[in-house]
């Protein structure tokens, strides 16, 4: 088993010349992307239906700086090194990178996945790079939500 670690990658640039390399060029790759402060079962169901839509799973982690632009002050729970070991430990997660920007859609543009995926809570109209993915022939899959469970709802049901 490699190491968690080598599965974390800070840049696109260094993820890239991985893909690139002749074992991992003809595998058919699978992105979804997203926060995943607080890891609960309908994480786990996502990444476990992306990646039977193909060979590669490849997490783009929102960075600490970005999950406060999008969900405040007082958000990640868990910084950026927690969430990319505890998504790293899955064993269907093949890669993990960062991002800062407040889309994925450079991230997308760079890793030209052949399948994006995305939680039921989108459509096909709101999934960032879904255009861009269909005009390049690759596919875009919604997988339908666990009811009832998410981060934000954990949070404020509970006593942080």
């Amino acid at each position: 088993m490699r190491d968690l670690n080598d599965k974390i990658f800070k840049n696109s640039d260094d993820l890239s010349k991985i893909l690139t390399g002749k074992k991992l060029s003809e595998k058919k790759i699978v992105f979804t992307n997203g926060c995943f402060d607080i890891l609960h079962y309908g994480h786990i169901k996502l990444l476990l239906e992306s990646k039977k839509h193909g060979d590669l799973l490849i997490v783009g982690l929102n960075s600490d700086s970005s999950i406060k632009k999008i969900k405040g002050p007082n958000r990640p729970i868990n910084n950026n090194y927690q969430r990319s070991l505890m998504l790293a430990s899955f064993s269907y997660v093949d890669f993990i990178v960062f991002f800062s920007d407040p889309s994925p859609i450079k991230l997308i543009k760079k890793i030209k996945p052949n399948v994006i995926t995305k939680g039921g809570d989108y459509n096909l109209n709101s999934i960032i790079g879904a255009n861009y993915i269909l005009s390049i022939g690759g596919e875009v899959k919604i997988i339908p939500l666990v009811p009832n469970l998410s981060t934000s709802k954990l949070i404020k049901d509970s006593k942080f």
